[in-house]
Formats: structure tokens, sequence, C-alpha cells
């Protein structure tokens, strides 16, 4: 599943954490990267650990614990703390798969990588090239959002950055740990929780509406890996 999430960020947020990682000491954005992914990754990032880093950091989460649309879609169990890139005129990140478990340094704490996400801090008209390449079952798609929106996606897709040739594209990326590892059932229970909604939305707190929930309920009792 594919998924855009709009305007994750406030304007004001937004605008915070531009003026942040703006004034930040980037550095080779390899340090992160795997023995694959090493080889074709031409980017610059903000170090992990730096103060720059977690300042921004806690926008972004902040902002995804109050985002309905990523808390339906992802799941979340854990989270990988976002991490920044920047990609100026020649760079580019060719195709890789991310690895399927990311240690966070600081903590220890080991993270399955159910899905990835990257968040768009530029805006399109700021840089040209850098789309978002992603391949998968639901075939080739091409991405480049407007500053504040979300892509979520599947973190065992084959995906691609192509090559910056003006300005820079700055972003936000990180992983999640989803508390349903399937990627089905997580799209299943997506689907039914926007159903629910709507009917909601629609009909009012029906008794359709309240079975409904039940088996919402029940199905992620079913699925859902506890702490």
């Amino acid at each position: 599943m594919l998924l855009q999430i709009p305007q994750v960020l406030s304007a004001e947020s937004l605008t915070r954490c531009r003026a942040i990682v703006g004034a930040a000491a980037w550095g080779d954005g390899r340090v992160t990267a795997g023995s694959q992914s090493a080889q074709v990754k031409r980017n610059l990032q903000l170090p992990e650990e730096s103060p720059a880093a977690r300042e921004a950091q806690r926008l972004i989460i902040d902002a995804l614990g109050n985002n309905g649309l990523f808390l339906s879609g992802a799941l979340p169990k854990r989270l990988f703390p976002p991490l920044f890139n920047c990609y100026q005129a020649g760079m580019d990140f060719g195709s890789h798969v991310d690895n399927a478990v990311r240690t966070h340094v600081a903590s220890g704490q080991h993270i399955r990588t159910d899905l990835s996400a990257t968040l768009f801090l530029a805006d399109p008209d700021q840089y040209d090239g850098g789309e978002l390449v992603i391949e998968d079952t639901f075939g080739t798609q091409s991405v480049k959002l407007p500053a504040g929106d979300m892509i979520l996606y599947p973190a065992s897709s084959v995906h691609r950055v192509m090559p910056v040739t003006r300005g820079a594209r700055v972003a936000s990326f990180f992983w999640v740990e989803s508390r349903v590892r399937s990627a089905e059932q997580r799209r299943l229970l997506f689907e039914l929780d926007a159903a629910i909604a709507s009917l909601r939305a629609s009909q009012g707190e029906t008794a359709e509406a309240v079975r409904l929930t039940g088996c919402y309920h029940n199905l992620l009792r079913m699925w859902a890996e506890a702490d």
C-alpha cells in the first residue's frame, strides 16, 4: 500500500523545521547506508544525534502522534527517529532496498522496518529532478510532494531518488515497525477503519457502525503484536 499523507507538518512547524535543518552542518549521507546502498548513495545527511536533528525530530514525532491518517495506515509500534537528507545538483540515490532491521545507535533499540516514510521539506518548485521512484506490487510510482506532505510505503520496495539537476531536495525519512506485520492485514484494517469513519460521518453512531467497530478491534486483537 502506498499512502500519501497531506500536511503532516503545519505551516508553522514546517517553517521551524526548515530553519533548524537549514542552519545545520551536513555530512556524508553514506554514514547510515548498508553495504549495497552505500555504493549508489550520493547525498548529504544531518548527523543522527546532532542537536539540530534532535530538535527537528521532536517536531515531526509530535505531528505524527496527532495524525489520524498516519496512525490508521501504519498502526505504529515503534518509530525510528526521523533522519534528514539533502540532495543538491548532481546527487542521487540509486535503486536499493532498505535494511530489514535498523538499530538506533544511541538507544541500542532494534526496529523491524515494515514501512518507509519520506516527509518532504522542500516544495517541488525549489528543485528539479529528485523524484522518489518506488517499485512494488502496485507498479512503479514516481513521487514528488508539496513540502509538509509525506509518503508511506512498504520498506520491502525497491526504490530510488532520481538525480537532482537544480536546487536542493530536503526531506526527512524514517522507518516504522507496525503492530501488524502483514502488509495485507494492515491494508484491510486501514480500509475497514476508513469505511467506519465514512459511515459515522454520513449516518452517525448507528448500530451497524458499532458492530463494524467491534469487528475492526477483534481483527486487531487477532493480528496485532503487543509490546
